[in-house]
């Protein structure tokens, strides 16, 4: 059931890019006078879809089918990618008809290089508005939440921070000259916000001010290693937001807003610290010392088999943020640039040999994967997820490649520039080589997502 509603989610993240995707250049098409005889969610045969001429039908159109300035709107039977056919222009059709002829004043050749860049840059432009419309939504609708410390409670001893100097009790007064105010500054500016760049991190340790310098790049390869930073907060609470109905823990009497101190005489400073010591004890018997406004209790109670006892765990001190509409417009254009910069900072780093790249590529099965997993985690998780994505098709859709829109821009540039028209037959070739290319770089992507789930 778990691979089921994994593969509904992927298919809803990926329906949503593709179809606002493709509707970028279906619009942009119509907007310059073209005309668009495809839009197609899925690649591949046609199962069914609807158009003006003959209505909603199942299995291919006949073959001997007009429909004049009409679209036929379609789901194909291959529920990766998607496409609109543009009358005039070659794409992954192949169509070749109109070669030979004069140009229709309906056709993409027949534009000029400005409505033609604009036509194929439009999905890619989408693809952006929609990563800004949902981080703006996000942080309209939701705000944002900060845990409101800066001091480090405890430095894991075999961390690379700890390697690096960091040690518990210290606290982040700047890193980078950037003032340090909450938890989730300090992790962001430690990871990904300096992405490789040495981090010049300002802190005080007993009462004295101490400069530190940290390999950004060790960092990075640490990250890629999926080794934690192994840091968490200090001056915080961990209580309890909800307790789980029929679990040790509601039998134990424990209560949402119950701050836990100690679990077997273990200082509880994070959520990850008493998962720690629980999982150390499945099955057993651990002793527990709460506290509940001033009153302390202390008891024992019986983890499960997982070693939990069915408590969601949150720290407090936490701001919560809101922002008005503009405002939050502002943040989602901000967070789309943040995360195209690390996008091109990941690959920087590949290149560079600091990030792995079969650790770095997702394909298809990981992705599915990711859609269930960010799915759980709840709608924005979700959302952020398909916003990435999003992020992630415009950056790959614009690269000069044959076949795609980033090779067609080339084309017309190449074009506009000689005032011509490009062979077809050289089009042609080139699409044919670019597709293959691309067949052959998604059966290694394939191939990467099984080894690393299975290895």
């Amino acid at each position: 059931m778990e691979i089921i509603s994994n593969i509904v989610y992927f298919i809803i993240a990926i329906g949503v890019l593709v179809a606002i995707h493709e509707f970028g250049h279906f619009i942009a098409a119509r907007l310059t006078g073209m005309r668009a005889e495809i839009f197609s969610i899925g690649m591949g045969q046609r199962l069914f879809g609807y158009n003006k001429i003959n209505g909603f039908t199942f299995g291919k159109l006949p073959a001997d089918i007009d429909l004049g300035n009409h679209t036929d709107y379609r789901v194909a039977i291959f529920p990766i990618g998607g496409y609109v056919k543009i009358s005039g222009m070659i794409d992954e059709s192949f169509d070749t008809e109109f070669a030979g002829k004069p140009p229709e004043n309906y056709e993409f050749r027949s534009k000029n290089t400005f409505q033609k860049l604009f036509v194929l840059s439009a999905g890619v432009l989408m693809n952006l508005i929609l990563a800004v419309a949902i981080f703006s939504f996000i942080t309209f609708y939701y705000g944002s939440t900060e845990l409101a410390t800066n001091v480090i409670g405890k430095v894991e001893s075999n961390s690379i921070l700890y390697e690096m100097g960091l040690r518990s009790g210290d606290k982040i007064i700047s890193i980078n000259n950037y003032k340090i105010n909450s938890w989730n500054q300090l992790v962001e500016k430690l990871t990904f916000k300096e992405f490789g760049k040495d981090i010049n991190v300002k802190l005080i340790r007993d009462n004295n001010l101490i400069d530190l310098k940290l390999d950004g790049t060790l960092i990075i390869k640490s990250l890629s290693k999926k080794e934690p930073l192994g840091i968490y907060p200090g001056n915080i609470k961990t209580y309890i937001e909800e307790v789980i109905k029929g679990n040790p823990a509601e039998k134990l009497g424990l209560k949402s807003g119950d701050t836990i101190l100690f679990c077997n005489n273990v200082e509880i400073n994070s959520i990850n610290s008493l998962k720690e010591e629980l999982t150390k004890h499945k099955s057993q018997q651990v002793i527990l010392k709460w506290k509940r406004g001033n009153q302390v209790f202390i008891d024992s109670v019986l983890t499960n088999s997982s070693g939990l006892i069915g408590v969601k765990l949150a720290y407090s001190p936490i701001t919560n943020i809101s922002y008005g509409i503009f405002e939050s417009i502002y943040i989602g254009f901000r967070e789309t640039i943040n995360s195209l910069e690390l996008l091109i900072k990941s690959i920087i780093q590949i290149f560079k040999g600091n990030l792995s790249f079969k650790e770095s590529i997702a394909g298809p099965i990981l992705i599915i994967d990711m859609a269930g997993e960010q799915a759980n985690r709840g709608l924005v998780s979700f959302l952020s997820f398909i916003a990435l994505l999003s992020i992630s098709l415009a950056f790959m859709n614009i690269l000069p490649f044959p076949a795609l829109d980033g090779g067609h821009l080339v084309f017309v540039l190449i074009e506009g520039i000689m005032r011509r028209e490009i062979p077809v037959k050289v089009k042609i070739a080139f699409q044919q080589g670019g597709i293959i290319i691309l067949l052959l770089f998604m059966a290694f992507v394939f191939y990467n997502d099984i080894t690393r789930l299975w290895k």
